[in-house]
């Protein structure tokens, strides 16, 4: 198992983050990111990024050591792992600390970038690690426990020199008799001198996964701040917004977190999920992330 130290032997600028995110059964829900960054100079940096309950928070730190050949990240006493994450956090205005356990993951068949990832100085690449999985633990932050028992989790991750200019975020996880999830972006994509809109996308429903993607034919009908359409084929799915404001966060430019965009955890937003007539899923999550950023 091969341990690096703010990404060893890449060269600036450039980032790696990976976002994770826990809801509990009644709906609330904490994301956290650690990252680490090297700008045009070499110089590198790491970070942790906090959101909850409509807040965010940024905690620098003298070093991230990850693991190539497992899941595994470790940012100052936080320790992020396929199995847990454990948290001691301090700063300014935030205390977190607690253990919460991690179930099996929900990876996808293949990488989410598709063809995609073997071209060379995309201006950032996204992975999903996993579409959802059982939490068992609690968590103080700020004198408030939030039991993520029976919750579910969601991990993805980027790692690139900057996100898009232009880009629409958005994923959603449901439990009950038909549990399901959703993730779907789409961006403005630089590529050898042009600019075109692409897409990514995986939605889990009744046990099966589907994948609608650029590379997979499937076309951008409409998207905005308030939401999008995308068709591949036969199925289609949209993603209405209807109530959500996001809280700042720190974004990528150069491989140095000096853009601020704004993200919401607990949106209000409408999926519908069609193959040809028949409606496959109607779901309207309360605990839905989205995240839309025009011009960077």
């Amino acid at each position: 198992m091969t341990k690096y130290y703010h990404g060893a032997g890449k060269q600036g600028p450039y980032f790696e983050g990976w976002y994770w995110k826990l809801q509990t059964r009644k709906g609330d829900a904490l994301a956290l990111i650690p990252a680490y960054h090297i700008d045009h100079a070499g110089r590198r940096s790491a970070s942790l990024q906090v959101l909850a309950g409509g807040q965010s928070w940024w905690l620098t730190y003298p070093e991230l050591r990850a693991f190539e050949r497992m899941f595994c990240v470790q940012i100052g006493e936080n320790l992020f792992t396929d199995r847990r994450l454990r948290l001691q956090v301090e700063g300014d205005g935030l205390s977190l600390h607690g253990t919460v356990g991690c179930g099996p993951f929900t990876p996808l068949k293949s990488d989410i970038m598709g063809p995609f990832r073997f071209v060379p100085g995309m201006e950032c690449a996204h992975g999903v690690i996993s579409m959802g999985h059982p939490l068992e633990g609690r968590l103080m932050l700020n004198g408030k426990t939030l039991n993520f028992s029976g919750g579910v989790g969601y991990i993805e991750t980027d790692r690139g020199r900057a996100f898009p200019s232009d880009y629409l975020w958005t994923q959603c996880i449901w439990q009950g008799t038909r549990p399901g999830s959703v993730m779907l972006s789409i961006a403005a994509i630089p590529m050898a001198g042009v600019r075109f809109t692409g897409c990514i996308c995986a939605v889990f429903c009744d046990g099966r996964e589907y994948r609608l993607a650029t590379y997979r034919g499937a076309r951008v009908e409409q998207w905005s701040a308030s939401g999008a359409a995308i068709r591949q084929g036969k199925y289609r799915l949209t993603a209405e917004l209807l109530e959500g404001e996001g809280c700042p966060l720190r974004a990528p430019a150069g491989g140095v977190m000096s853009r601020t965009v704004h993200e919401s955890l607990r949106s209000t937003v409408r999926y519908r999920f069609w193959a040809g007539e028949a409606l496959l899923f109607d779901r309207t999550g309360s605990c839905a992330g989205f995240e839309y950023a025009n011009g960077g």
